[in-house]
């Protein structure tokens, strides 16, 4: 597996791993009654700041996954895998790994310099790719 396939897998159990402390957190917050709902309506009272950031993270982490899962198939598919992209795939992985607690935190503006890390490796993984 390539370095790039291996980030990618670790940011798939990543994702994993930021769901918990949301759902967590929500459930406890909102009730199981409303989470197993169909959610038709809005909740009965808000989520925590702290969650309310954690669900946010959680779906940054999904746009910017597609993303990079972009980038590591253009890379391994086009067979451009190098110590660039590797570097790049790793600098990704390491960003997103920051970006939580950061955004669950509420740094500001780190949390949006350790976003903007993330995702100039990602574009510069398919810029590689495309060289």
């Amino acid at each position: 597996m390539t370095p790039e396939l291996t980030a990618l897998a670790l940011a798939g159990l990543l994702q994993a791993a930021t769901f918990v402390p949301f759902s967590v957190r929500a459930n406890l917050e909102l009730g199981s009654g409303y989470t197993t709902s169909a959610r038709d309506r809005p909740p009965s009272r808000q989520m925590s700041p702290v969650t309310a950031r954690l669900q946010r993270a959680l779906s940054n982490h999904f746009e910017s996954l597609i993303l990079f899962t972009l980038a590591v198939v253009v890379v391994t598919l086009g067979q451009q895998s190098t110590a660039l992209t590797q570097t790049c795939a790793w600098v990704y992985l390491a960003a997103r790994v920051a970006y939580v607690p950061a955004y669950a935190l509420g740094l500001r503006p780190w949390r949006s310099v350790i976003w903007m890390v993330g995702f100039s490796a990602t574009m510069l993984m398919i810029l590689a790719a495309l060289l």
